[in-house]
């Protein structure tokens, strides 16, 4: 178990299964949460990718 760093709320991660990088939804505040270490599990904001669109 580990909390969401925005809004606090528990997390249920299987760190087993997680990866380095990856991004994961909080299902309380919607905020997209990237997995910066497995041991032990530290999670941070993702960083917000501006869209190109052919700009």
């Amino acid at each position: 178990m580990t909390e969401c760093p925005e809004c606090g709320a528990s997390l249920e991660i299987d760190e087993k299964t997680v990866e380095q990088g990856e991004i994961i939804i909080c299902e309380d505040c919607g905020v997209e949460l990237e997995v910066l270490e497995k041991d032990p599990l530290e999670l941070d904001l993702a960083p917000e990718v501006d869209e190109d669109w052919g700009e």
